[in-house]
């Protein structure tokens, strides 16, 4: 029975077709998704830190109305993506537990600090556009649930880094101190964003798997050559320099070429020992604390609902 199962399993993957959350898979198969789509939501809700520190402190009401749009966005991408792992058995509790305990990782770009209000345009541009080239191959992805919540996802991305870049053009039409503040803020997130697809291929161990089982569809330096490639222009139309000496278009490759990221950085940020790591958790855990008291009133309301409708039956 299990060899059937695995056989039309299998046939699925190879059809492109989409596996669907009652459908017989393999327990790696499931394991990956769980790990992935989880980091993907930890990254959402972390991600509103960054940014969110600035609604306060935005230059006009206007600004302030853009980015409190944006953050809520995360946390609107947050809970989509938590309800796709529970279409795979886990429990959204576990898995912020999971966080908190940081027994579960989210992306690294999230602790760095946004240190001037220009951080804010070039996350949207950069570390937005990152994850636009990163988010929009797993529309396609073999587990249903996933690839579709994708889908909402990537398009408020995409929204997304239009007002980043937005917002970076209409400063680089300013003052000088201004221009300034984008290419500083350039210059610190650049390199944070090359990590963001994640290690070589040489060194990333889920790579092969994934793609074998149609949840990746492209390698981590494939996606890091098409983000590198896609941004150059954009940077020569802002009229901001990237940061990197080694960067020149390869006319035999017809690709730019590029330096390496500090992959000893990136490891470092992984293991918790970031300019922002313990800031970031410390500040989730004590917004879960905070808020124990709306879980409880959510859960006994809908435990009322519940008994009101067996009463009614």
């Amino acid at each position: 029975m299990d060899e059937e199962l695995h056989e039309h399993f299998t046939r699925t993957i190879e059809r492109d077709q989409r596996v669907e959350p009652r459908d017989w898979m393999p327990s790696g198969y499931r394991r990956t998704l769980v790990r992935q789509i989880a980091q993907h939501a930890h990254s959402e809700i972390i991600g509103m830190q960054p940014e969110g520190n600035w609604i306060t402190r935005a230059p006009s009401l206007r600004r302030k109305a853009i980015l409190l749009a944006k953050v809520q966005d995360e946390a609107g991408h947050g809970l989509y993506l938590y309800s796709a792992a529970e279409t795979l058995g886990v429990d959204r509790a576990e898995l912020t537990d999971k966080l908190l305990s940081q027994k579960q990782k989210y992306s690294s770009i999230f602790n760095y600090p946004t240190l001037t209000f220009a951080d804010i345009g070039v996350i949207g541009w950069l570390v937005d556009g990152a994850a636009i080239v990163n988010q929009v191959p797993l529309c396609r992805c073999s587990y249903g649930p996933y690839g579709r919540a994708m889908v909402r996802i990537c398009k408020e991305e995409s929204f997304h880094q239009r007002q980043g870049y937005e917002l970076l053009m209409t400063m680089m039409n300013g003052t000088s101190r201004q221009r300034e503040m984008v290419q500083d803020a350039t210059d610190r997130w650049w390199w944070p964003s090359l990590m963001m697809f994640g290690p070589p291929d040489g060194d990333s161990p889920n790579t092969r798997q994934s793609m074998e089982w149609g949840i990746k569809r492209h390698t981590n330096d494939e996606l890091r050559q098409k983000f590198v490639d896609m941004t150059v222009p954009q940077a020569e139309a802002l009229g901001v320099r990237l940061p990197d000496s080694g960067l020149v278009y390869n006319p035999e490759r017809g690709h730019y070429d590029f330096s390496e990221p500090d992959w000893d950085e990136f490891r470092r940020v992984l293991e918790g020992n970031g300019p922002c790591n313990a800031q970031r958790i410390e500040r989730r855990r004590e917004a879960h604390r905070d808020g124990a008291w709306v879980r409880e009133a959510a859960a006994a309301h809908a435990a009322k609902q519940q008994q009101r409708g067996r009463e009614a039956v």
